[in-house]
């Protein structure tokens, strides 16, 4: 069977999927995929939105008899993958493969920490013991474990670190529910299935962990397709480095003293150590201040405080571990803390004393409850080369955002792709006629202090027109406050604000109520699928360059610039230029969607760089007359 028996305009999708119709674009994709996996061959592709880029890799997947990992941007496009899209294809093409979904251990009900856990409740608030209840009560129904199956317990609730396991505490085949592990039942489906569905922080940390010579996680595979491939040198250069945070700390503490009332009891001065460590990691936290925010490690360098507390800090986990060396064989539960007790150590030694000539970033980050400590390569490309190297098999890269125009030369230099043989196929949609982008006369330069109450003064007689069904994407959160505060009350419009509210929350509020304005920034721009009349307008406050003030952008400007680059043309704008292109996305879903673009910045048509943003655009109808878009609305 080819792909055009199955895609084609009388093929088997058409006679069982209705309202399926044939794309050209998709068929051309497909036969690209399909070359690319049976040559063993590293291909780029770009398709945009509505090429139906998902049949276009799943077909050529399926037909190949090949083993493929499928590696996803995140969970949910996972399980969309797995229940829905691979079903659909499996029963049209009548296809044996064997279809395995693999996700982080995080995600699976670990069975032992879960009886640690109601082991001894004292510690538990009330909130906290009336999820561990619901847990308890779903792991004796459970097949998987999957904890997505329990959809009444909150993605944020405080129980799911007690009853998942991390590469820190899990116990491995020493554990005694390792007969019953979910995890373990996960990978040996993936082990023994065809087509195995992942995300890129899997793929990722499974080559981290091969770097450390800890095995795989992932089966070896003759083929790697990599869905919302925008995302991933952002998610590698995270895994290829090493952190630490102060909640790691904690958590050591507390599981080091259950398993010591399990195993141990004997030795008093334990827990008082452990008492140590914990307060430890809180001093460090507050020694940085409330805010929540990314620093360089300069900041720590200056800072006597923050010093001496990570000199604290590292006593006493030092002072613990001898402790728990000196019982050492008393359990195996013990014996895997002091193992994670030593590598925290190990870890928070390299990070404060880095070996010279080391080019990593180290940074920090501030949570509300936590510190992160991170060093992050400067360069991951020469690592992810290697990491291919290490799995000679095809590659296909492919999201609706990978180029720049027509050049894919700022994606393939993150990741080393420099022979990929790289192809692009346009939006099938009728973009001129369904779309309208309107660029604004006399806005304020973003950087001026009324810029935010222009943008909204600006949307209000397009809201009005409109009828609501808005996106409102800002590229800062004061921004999106501030715009929030101006609208509501002022509008006759329901207003939906990012953070009021679970994302998947607020999506659905925002369909169901036909006429709503959801405000949001970062985590809206792209992933987000409203088709239909509930989305027809999308208004873009600023070009979204990212913060200078990130260590980690700047560290990797720096060395642009020490190498004779271009800074700004050469990462920022093509990162910005990608970016905007995900939140122009959000607007035309479908062939029949209509709606109106609105990008506020002056600087798209006033700044040099500027053309490099209007040529990575849809090609979508154009105007700088306010007249021109309530007509449209008409």
């Amino acid at each position: 069977m080819e792909v055009e028996d199955v895609l084609g305009p009388d093929g088997l999708l058409a006679r069982a999927i209705e309202g399926f119709s044939q794309r050209p674009q998709q068929l051309a994709m497909a036969q690209a995929v399909g070359e690319t996996l049976s040559e063993g061959n590293v291909l780029v592709a770009e398709a945009g939105t509505g090429t139906g880029k998902t049949f276009a890799y799943l077909v050529p997947a399926l037909l190949s008899g090949q083993k493929v990992i499928i590696s996803t941007g995140t969970r949910n496009l996972q399980d969309q993958l797995y229940l829905r899209d691979l079903p659909r294809l499996r029963d049209a093409m009548a296809s044996s493969a064997q279809v395995a979904l693999l996700k982080g251990r995080a995600n699976y009900l670990c069975i032992h920490r879960m009886e640690n856990a109601l082991l001894d409740t004292r510690g538990h608030g009330r909130e906290r013991l009336r999820w561990l209840l619901r847990v308890r009560d779903w792991a004796g129904l459970t097949k998987r474990g999957d904890i997505a199956e329990l959809s009444d317990v909150p993605e944020d609730a405080n129980i799911w670190p007690l009853v998942t396991s991390s590469s820190d505490n899990c116990l491995g085949q020493d554990c005694p529910a390792w007969s019953k592990c979910h995890l373990v039942e996960a990978r040996r489906r993936a082990q023994e299935a065809d087509i195995v569905v992942v995300n890129h922080h899997l793929l990722c940390a499974d080559f981290a962990l091969k770097e450390e010579g800890f095995g795989e996680l992932l089966p070896g595979a003759d083929a790697f397709v990599i869905d919302e491939a925008h995302q991933l040198p952002e998610i590698a250069s995270n895994f290829f480095g090493s952190s630490v945070s102060t909640r790691q700390l904690v958590e050591l503490s507390r599981d080091t003293l259950t398993e010591y009332h399990r195993e141990a009891g004997d030795f008093p001065e334990l827990p008082e150590q452990l008492d140590r460590v914990a307060k430890a990691a809180r001093d460090l936290r507050l020694s940085f201040g409330q805010a929540m925010r990314r620093g360089a490690w300069a900041e720590i360098e200056q800072k006597d405080e923050i010093r001496e507390a990570l000199v604290e800090c590292r006593a006493q986990l030092g002072r613990l571990a001898d402790d728990l060396e000196a019982i050492e064989g008393r359990g195996k539960g013990l014996d895997a803390c002091h193992a994670r007790c030593v590598a925290l150590s190990a870890t928070l030694g390299r990070m404060v004393e880095p070996e010279s000539g080391s080019e990593d970033i180290r940074w920090f980050e501030t949570h509300p409850q936590s510190l992160r400590l991170n060093s992050t390569p400067l360069d991951i490309a020469d690592v992810f080369q290697f990491q291919m190297q290490r799995h000679p098999a095809a590659w296909v890269f492919t999201s609706a955002t990978l180029a720049v125009g027509e050049s894919f030369d700022h994606f393939r230099r993150q990741l080393g792709l420099d022979a990929a043989a790289t192809k692009k196929w346009e939006s099938p949609f009728d973009y001129a006629a369904q779309a309208l982008w309107f660029v604004p006369h006399g806005m304020p330069p973003p950087n001026d202090p009324a810029y935010t109450r222009a943008v909204v003064d600006l949307v209000r007689p397009i809201l009005g027109a409109s009828a609501g069904r808005a996106f409102l994407l800002f590229t800062s959160h004061r921004a999106l406050r501030e715009a929030a505060d101006l609208l509501e009350g002022d509008i006759d419009l329901p207003v939906l604000v990012q953070g009021s509210a679970p994302k998947a929350e607020l999506l659905t509020r925002f369909v169901d109520a036909g006429n709503a304005v959801l405000l949001g920034t970062a985590s809206f721009w792209e992933g987000v699928d409203v088709r239909g009349d509930a989305l027809s307008l999308v208004l873009i406050d600023k070009l979204p360059f990212a913060s200078p003030g990130d260590p980690v952008l700047q560290a990797r400007l720096d060395a642009i610039k020490r190498h004779g680059g271009n800074p700004f043309m050469q990462h920022q704008v093509p990162q910005a230029a990608i970016a905007l292109k995900q939140g122009a996305g959000r607007l035309i879903r479908d062939a029949s969607d209509r709606g109106v673009l609105v990008i506020c910045d002056p600087r798209l048509l006033k700044k040099g760089y500027g053309r490099t943003f209007l040529d990575a655009m849809p090609a979508f109808a154009r105007t700088r007359e306010l007249d021109q878009v309530l007509a449209f609305f008409e």
